[in-house]
């Protein structure tokens, strides 16, 4: 009695009542078996679930779910009772009794109380959540529907957005157009300032050892020391600000790096000419040795971890940390005194290879500090070489309001990278190693690498800058070396804006999901084998005008004085940035040849042979994506999203509206394009118009007749009174029509739009759940699409037959002429027997082969199986549809008749 409405009607309380009495009579009664679409739906919440093998067990007793979702005690020890062990979701399967169980009728297994199976649901319930959290494309199952696979498209790009927006933040927080004027006013001061009021030589054209001390005399002391303002007054005492903002931070440091003599090798017959020999700078070959003076630190050498310095990539050389340095003062006249003693006892010698000048200022203002070193160069070759590096970097953090806002900005990316990192590892878990063979899993992989270095460098950097400050403070009299600090900014800013490029390019994962967009990486995937073989021939010819410019004109061009410059000077040619007069002084007959020819194969065959590859593919691309059925895009999942919304606040009518109104506007007759027109304004997808149409265009002749609208209509009332139904009451009644359903699959299907609902709904007579009807449907438009291509086939056969069978009967009139002329010579006695018994053998056999081939042509018209092009019969499978048939076989029995004989 009550088991068998307990499962139409769906209340819990008359669930309960029906369970209570059954165990109160001792004994569970027979309950209507789940159906398909439950089974499934609850084998896609639950994937360790697997169906009953067999009907009759499933048919022996109830199966109770609700007692973990409820959370009831009265539930919970009910189907507790009803044969199975607490707080599974699905009952174990019964003995071959299948009635009363094997612990007997009435009892009770299990715990007496509750607790047990409530605790279970709580645990599994609050599991469900947590891995809804990291719940992504890679985590749905196979068989999950397109439209709940958007909504984890939707999820996850979402999130990724706002970690896009943190990382943003953070990024572009900590670097302003301060940065900039800072290294600019700095690199002015020191770089352009003439060495004297009537030299126009400055830092950046220094030449000679001589022009060196004329700087460190002159423009250097001018810029390290601002002690007076400029009406003579005095600034603070034992204080430098430059450009009286900019606080220099202890002491500035001069240090050399020497080879020793001898290092190289002098040939045999120049001895007596040359007796030292220094050779080109390595830490094989540095000076070690004091020199000079012999005491203090600027004759005496100091090895690299004593220094705590780091090496330094020059223009010539990398160089060490170490050498022979001196701190100078904080005062303007001992620095003067001390820098005249050096150049007085020759402190930069023959065997001097590099000069280094570092020192740091800090800019309150702006909070900013400025790490510069200037460095000078003596080759082996004489002269000098000059380079600099100005590093302002922010060390000071959590100061002002903003500072505050990026800390819990720091906060929340360390969060989102912790949320990825479990992402990740989830989806390795259930992947293995396939997971790896996607490119944007592996751009994953990467993006969370470089956000834990960055974080650890910015750790370090945070803890060390704050040790430094506290020992500069102890002894202001000491050099304050920043430059390790600096180089892990330089090296964090590396990292950061390596990360930002990567996590804005993953952007594409997510635009590939429209249909437009999707288009540039199909195109890119497509051609990857033929720009792969273009890009070996492009690089061998590449590579030898490279090599050919190296060894022609590297001796005379600065842009190809190696072979790295070589390359770049190549890639400069074809985006047009050369300079002809150089190339054709180098050599006036290898250089123009060189020219002309590499623009020729490189700009005007090569590079229009990449645009031609890109092109082609393109357009395949495109007209692929053209013939392919157009399926729910992310955009009409969030237009769908959009829609609900405003009809759930009145501003919009529902879907079943918009249909009555389009008919009721119809009159007699509506075609596909006037309600797809229609609907399409109302905010409709086409995917949605064509499944509805699909489902009522019975005769497929893309009309609606007055039978199929009455059936359209009918199905709206009852969809309009489900809605009612719906609204009126919050637990959703399971009408005869609709599936039955757990608390789960209701709350998933209270987003689903009323349009699909239907659909399912109409599909849960005949068991088939709404993901299969999909399956179905695109198969069969699938098939539909290939039907088109063979019967246009078939009917440029039935056109080249007809006019294969003109030509034959104009050929049999034509040999049936002749032998009537053959008759006539016989009758009138002429004399050509010869010319006779050969005309007649030849239109005997052309009259036979006929014969045989009307008699092949009948025999298939028979057999229904039409002759292709090369006489082999056509297969009976590759038949249209039945709504194109018709016409086929109508047009098919006309050829017939014109071609049979």
């Amino acid at each position: 009695m009550a088991g068998g409405g307990g499962c139409r009607r769906g209340r819990e309380q008359l669930e309960l009542e029906r369970l209570g009495q059954a165990v109160r009579a001792g004994s569970c009664p027979p309950s209507p078996p789940l159906s398909a679409c439950s089974r499934q739906a609850w084998s896609r919440d639950n994937p360790g679930f697997e169906p009953e093998e067999d009907a009759a067990t499933a048919a022996a007793g109830p199966v109770l779910e609700m007692d973990v979702e409820w959370g009831s005690r009265a539930a919970s020890s009910l189907s507790s009772g009803a044969g199975g062990p607490a707080g599974g979701g699905r009952r174990a399967r019964r003995g071959p009794a299948g009635r009363g169980g094997a612990e007997g009728p009435g009892r009770l297994p299990g715990p007496p109380d509750g607790a047990a199976p409530r605790r279970a649901a709580w645990a599994k319930r609050l599991a469900r959540r947590l891995r809804g959290l990291w719940g992504t494309r890679l985590m749905e199952e196979s068989n999950t529907s397109r439209e709940r696979y958007l909504k984890s498209v939707l999820r996850e790009l979402i999130t990724y957005m706002i970690f896009l927006v943190v990382l943003c933040v953070l990024t572009y927080g900590t670097v302003s157009s301060s940065m900039y004027y800072y290294t600019r006013v700095m690199s002015q001061l020191f770089l352009e300032t003439p060495v004297s009021k009537t030299e126009r030589t400055d830092f950046k054209t220094l030449s000679t050892m001589d022009d060196f001390w004329k700087f460190a005399e002159g423009p250097l002391l001018d810029g390290l020391y601002w002690e007076m303002w400029y009406n003579n007054k005095t600034m603070a005492e034992n204080k430098s600000f430059i450009y009286y903002e900019n606080l220099l931070l202890g002491v500035p440091r001069i240090r050399q790096l020497k080879v020793r003599n001898g290092s190289c090798s002098i040939p045999e017959d120049l001895k007596d000419e040359i007796k030292d020999c220094y050779d080109v700078y390595s830490v094989a070959n540095e000076d070690t040795a004091p020199f000079g003076l012999r005491n203090g630190t600027a004759w005496t050498y100091t090895n690299e971890k004593d220094l705590n310095g780091s090496s330094h990539w020059g223009l010539i050389a990398t160089y060490s940390g170490a050498g022979y340095y001196q701190d100078l003062s904080r005062t303007r006249e001992v620095t003067a005194l001390q820098i005249a003693s050096l150049k007085k006892n020759l402190w930069l010698d023959r065997g001097t290879r590099a000069a280094f000048i570092d020192f740091s200022v800090y800019n309150a203002n702006i909070n900013l500090f400025c790490v510069v070193r200037l460095l000078v160069e003596f080759p082996a070759t004489g002269g000098l070489v000059t380079s600099w590096q100005f590093q302002p970097v922010r060390l000071i953090h959590y100061i002002s309001t903003f500072d505050f806002f990026l800390a819990a900005c720091e906060m929340s990316f360390c969060l989102f990278v912790l949320y990825y990192m479990v992402e990740e590892i989830l989806e390795i878990r259930i992947h293995r190693l396939q997971y790896f063979r996607s490119l944007w899993n592996c751009l994953d992989i990467l993006i969370i690498v470089l956000s834990v270095v960055a974080i650890g460098i910015s750790i370090y950097r945070t803890s060390t800058v704050d040790m430094l400050l506290k020992k500069l403070l102890e002894d202001q009299n000491s050099f304050p070396n920043f430059e390790p600090l600096a180089y892990w900014q330089m090296q964090f800013n590396n990292i950061a804006a390596v990360t930002v490029f990567f996590v804005w390019i993953k952007l594409f994962k997510f635009v590939n999901f429209n249909r437009t967009m999707s288009q540039l990486s199909t195109t890119m995937s497509r051609c990857v084998k033929d720009v792969i073989g273009f890009a070996i021939m492009f690089f061998i010819i590449f590579l030898a005008y490279a090599q050919l410019a190296y060894l022609v004109f590297g001796t005379q061009i600065d842009d190809f004085s190696t072979f790295q410059d070589c390359i770049f000077t190549q890639f400069r040619i074809i985006l047009g940035d050369f300079n002809f007069t150089e190339v054709e002084e180098a050599n006036r007959i290898l250089g123009p040849i060189y020219f002309t020819t590499f623009v020729f194969f490189m700009f005007f065959i090569l590079l229009n042979m990449f645009l031609a590859i890109i092109n082609d593919t393109y357009s395949e691309v495109k007209s692929d994506m053209a013939q392919q059925k157009a399926e729910i895009e992310l955009s009409d999942l969030i237009r769908k999203g959009y829609n609900k919304a405003m009809i759930k606040l009145k501003l919009k009518k529902t879907t079943v509206d918009d249909i009555s109104e389009s008919l009721r506007q119809g009159g007699g007759k509506l075609n596909f394009d006037e309600l797809r027109q229609d609907l399409k304004g109302k905010g409709h997808t086409d995917a949605e118009i064509e499944a509805i149409f699909t489902k009522y265009d019975q005769d497929g002749d893309q009309e609606l007749t007055e039978h199929e609208h009455q059936q359209m209509r009918d199905d709206l009332e009852k969809e309009r009174e489900d809605l009612d139904l719906d609204r009126s009451s919050l637990p959703r009644p399971l009408s005869s029509r609709s599936f039955p359903r757990s608390l789960d699959d209701s709350e998933e299907d209270e987003d689903e739009d009323s349009g699909h609902s239907s659909r399912r709904r109409g599909s849960s007579s005949s068991g088939v759940s709404y993901e299969e009807f999909q399956v179905l449907m695109r198969r069969v438009d699938r098939m539909e699409h290939s039907i088109g291509s063979i019967v246009s086939k078939i009917d440029a056969v039935i056109v080249k037959l007809e006019a294969m069978e003109r030509a034959k009967l104009k050929r049999r009139d034509v040999l049936g002429r002749l032998l009537d002329g053959v008759t006539e010579d016989e009758r009138l006695g002429r004399d050509n027997e010869i010319h006779r018994e050969q005309m007649e053998r030849l239109v005997r056999e052309e009259l036979e082969r006929w014969e045989s081939d009307d008699t092949a042509s009948q025999m298939s018209h028979r057999l229904g199986t039409p002759l292709g092009l090369n006489g082999q019969p056509r297969s009976r499978n590759s038949r249209p549809s039945s709504s194109q048939s018709d016409g086929i076989d109508a047009g098919a029995g006309n050829g017939g008749s014109n071609i049979h004989v």
